[in-house]
């Protein structure tokens, strides 16, 4: 069994409490997304758990406490990219978390720590230039920190475009050409700091310009983490371009700080406010109040 924490909140920057005293207790109650009433019990016992991946823009509240995860196999999903609180309003300086990701590389090693370089999004400010400037820039901090760069571009989901964003200020996705360009640029950048470039989810697929199709959920360093040959079959509940194997996944929407203009998560701030006030890092279930995130009774 893979444990994803998690694709629907940063559970290391702010439920690493809530996290730990599941570890202790040995499970975790998890919702489901589309009917909260269904709820799993997920045994976190070591041997129950083949490998945790842990996502993340900031795993600082969990470097000094990794020893709690001593008998577990596991690695980290890192985002970390150029953009201004304009777009990511709450997260730590960007100087102060690629300092968290040298530590956190430090503490389990470079092929433990996975750069995500995603979502790739233009605006009026931002244009193909912007990003393999700073791009380059970090990819020259984090060489031999990191072996691999998972990348992806900004999707447009429905509720996203609903969203209240100051006059004069919208993003965008880039079209199929610039993608094609800023992948090709971004690889040949990274492969000279030693950095492979991989998609998340993306049609592009070449590997002659060194980029090709990622796993974020990756059977391969599963196996190469564990020691042991993983049987495990693709996610059929992610999108169809994902490379992903099945994992469960532990968090819940709703309920991320962050409040990047770009997220998927968080559909609803009016939610995601009362998840925090309603959090209780005792409970099995993140939040532990579903009525109130999910509008139930």
């Amino acid at each position: 069994m893979i444990i994803s924490c998690s694709r629907r909140t940063d559970i290391p920057a702010f439920y690493s409490d809530w996290f730990f005293n599941r570890l202790h207790e040995g499970y975790v109650s998890v919702s489901n997304p589309v009917n909260a009433r269904q709820v799993r019990h997920i045994p976190l016992a070591p041997q129950n758990v083949d490998c945790i991946v842990f996502w993340t823009k900031n795993p600082a509240p969990m470097l000094d406490r990794l020893f709690l995860l001593k008998d577990y196999h596991y690695y980290f999903q890192f985002t970390l990219t150029p953009y201004d609180k304009d777009i990511e309003p709450r997260l730590p300086p960007k100087i102060q978390l690629l300092d968290t990701f040298m530590k956190l590389s430090g503490k389990i090693g470079p092929q433990r720590v996975i750069w995500r370089y995603d979502p790739i999004l233009l605006s009026r400010n931002i244009n193909i230039d912007y990003h393999l400037e700073h791009f380059a820039a970090l990819a020259r901090h984090l060489s031999g920190y990191t072996k691999k760069c998972m990348i992806s571009f900004l999707d447009m989901y429905r509720h996203l475009q609903r969203k209240p964003k100051p006059a004069g200020f919208s993003i965008r996705p880039p079209t199929e050409t610039e993608m094609e360009v800023v992948a090709e640029k971004i690889a040949r950048i990274a492969g000279n700091e030693q950095i492979i470039v991989e998609t998340c989810a993306e049609k592009i697929d070449s590997p002659s310009r060194g980029i090709a199709h990622g796993r974020c959920i990756d059977d391969r360093l599963i196996s190469a983490l564990t020691g042991r040959r993983l049987k495990a079959a693709k996610d059929k509940n992610q999108r169809a371009l994902c490379g992903c194997i099945t994992s469960i996944d532990i968090g819940t929407y709703n309920t991320c700080r962050h409040l990047c203009i770009y997220c998927y998560a968080n559909t609803n701030s009016g939610k995601m406010t009362r998840s925090k006030s309603r959090h209780n890092t005792e409970t099995a279930l993140l939040p532990s109040n579903i009525s109130e995130i999910y509008g139930g009774n």
